[in-house]
């Protein structure tokens, strides 16, 4: 007999606010910049719009849309690594990232 998976890939599920702002919380591993982490974790979980409600959420918390991680790079230029990401670079831009 064949076994069965526990759990099936959502896609296009429902994020709700409270959902969202539950990324401005996420906790990094030591020496990871906490900011810098948020921003990563939101971007690879969320669909485009709703990443940016997150960033809008971010930037209301006076957070640092420009955090860099240990090599360096701020969440826009990791993100502008991946080629379908555009619409989440755009969002990071809209909000002051560099």
């Amino acid at each position: 007999m064949a076994e069965r998976k526990d759990k099936e890939k959502v896609h296009d599920e429902v994020w709700t606010e409270m959902r969202i702002r539950e990324f401005l919380d996420v906790q990094p591993a030591a020496g990871i910049n906490a900011d810098f982490h948020a921003i990563i974790k939101a971007y690879q979980a969320m669909r485009a719009e709703d990443f940016a409600d997150f960033v809008s959420f971010f930037v209301e918390q006076k957070r640092d849309i420009n955090a860099k991680d240990g090599q360096g790079r701020t969440a826009l230029s990791y993100i502008r690594e991946h080629r379908i990401a555009s619409e989440y670079a755009e969002t990071l831009i809209k909000h002051g990232a560099q």
